[in-house]
């Protein structure tokens, strides 16, 4: 009885959720609409010069320019 009434639950939260869904626009959508989130790069990365790299790397260099600079390591 346990099992028909989760398999019930669970055919209801289905059907439910898919009468929820709207249809995706099949136009094209006009120039502007689309806003790039964090320029592409995904998580943990940044774009210096047009090129994707890790935030570490460049924390990484910026260190090591500053060392350079205080003639501890180059």
């Amino acid at each position: 009885m346990i099992k028909l009434i989760a398999v019930a639950g669970f055919a209801l939260s289905l059907a439910v959720s898919a009468q929820a869904m709207t249809a995706a626009p099949s136009i094209p959508l006009p120039e502007g609409m689309i806003t790039e989130v964090a320029v592409g790069c995904g998580v943990g990365r940044t774009r210096i010069n047009g090129v994707c790299v890790a935030r570490t790397t460049v924390r990484q260099t910026r260190r090591a320019v500053r060392r350079c600079a205080r003639g501890m390591t180059c």
